[in-house]
């Protein structure tokens, strides 16, 4: 439906017999059967809002190949490097797109930040394409929420009562 308003004249005119649509849509249905539903849909909205032609089955299947930035997901290395420099903590930082996140936890933050690139991203590489995998099905992925500060703060210690506590931690570490 959305080509048939989208290209409504050009429509008509490829599609002026039924039985060609019935084809064409058994054909198109064979040929996108490995993408997602959600994948198909936005891969259309984004072809009738950019092209002035109605699209063809090749347009599609390109469409639904560039799928990632439909969904706003980096490219692998652009993830990669985002994982590896984004600030402690994790949590709180703004990401691209949570699968980067959730790459970069499953990966391990110590590991990409102590390992070279030539360990690290392939590990890095194999969790972020399965996680857009699933986001690419429909799967919504959400950062974990920073710890809340605590609802009351501890009263500050005087003077004379921080030296009793250094001196009692000294005896007993025996420093």
């Amino acid at each position: 439906m959305m080509f048939k308003y989208s290209y409504h004249n050009q429509y008509n005119k490829a599609f002026a017999v039924d039985e060609d649509l019935i084809i064409t849509k058994k054909y198109w249905r064979e040929q996108l059967s490995a993408y997602p539903a959600e994948l198909i849909l936005r891969a259309g909205e984004s072809l009738t809002s950019s092209d002035k032609f109605l699209p063809t089955i090749a347009d599609m299947i390109d469409a639904c190949e560039q799928g990632k930035e439909l969904f706003g997901l980096p490219d692998e290395h652009a993830a990669y490097v985002e994982a590896c420099r984004a600030p402690t903590p994790k949590s709180a930082y703004q990401w691209s797109h949570p699968a980067v996140y959730h790459a970069g936890k499953a990966t391990g933050w110590y590991l990409l930040a102590n390992q070279s690139e030539e360990v690290t991203y392939p590990l890095f590489r194999q969790h972020y394409k399965r996680l857009c995998q699933q986001v690419l099905k429909g799967e919504v992925l959400c950062v974990d929420a920073p710890p809340p500060l605590p609802q009351v703060t501890e009263k500050i210690l005087s003077k004379s009562e921080l030296k009793r506590r250094i001196a009692q931690m000294r005896k007993e570490y025996k420093l």
